[in-house]
């Protein structure tokens, strides 16, 4: 392999894990709190996403983690609109 190909391919490959670090930082645009009840427990989870929609989705999901158990309760905890939203600033 000639020198020329190896500085090549050296460079692509720090571009790419550069363009992997820049999309990582920069995709969570969104970022709330979002703290459940259910079943007499309650907890907050927080999440960060491009869209707040998707960050509450994840959030509630990360919230009804740990006071939930089984998929059934986690689903029913998950269809439980929140005791609060909140956006984060970053």
């Amino acid at each position: 392999m000639s020198r020329s190909l190896k500085l090549g391919l050296a460079a692509a490959g720090v571009l790419f894990i550069a363009l992997v670090v820049y999309l990582s930082l920069h995709l969570g645009q969104v970022k709330v709190e979002v703290c459940m009840e259910f079943r007499g427990r309650s907890n907050c989870g927080t999440a960060a996403a491009p869209a707040q929609e998707e960050a509450v989705r994840t959030a509630t999901d990360n919230a009804c983690a740990t006071i939930s158990s089984g998929m059934t309760d986690s689903i029913a905890c998950s269809n439980t609109p929140p005791v609060s939203v909140r956006r984060l600033e970053d």
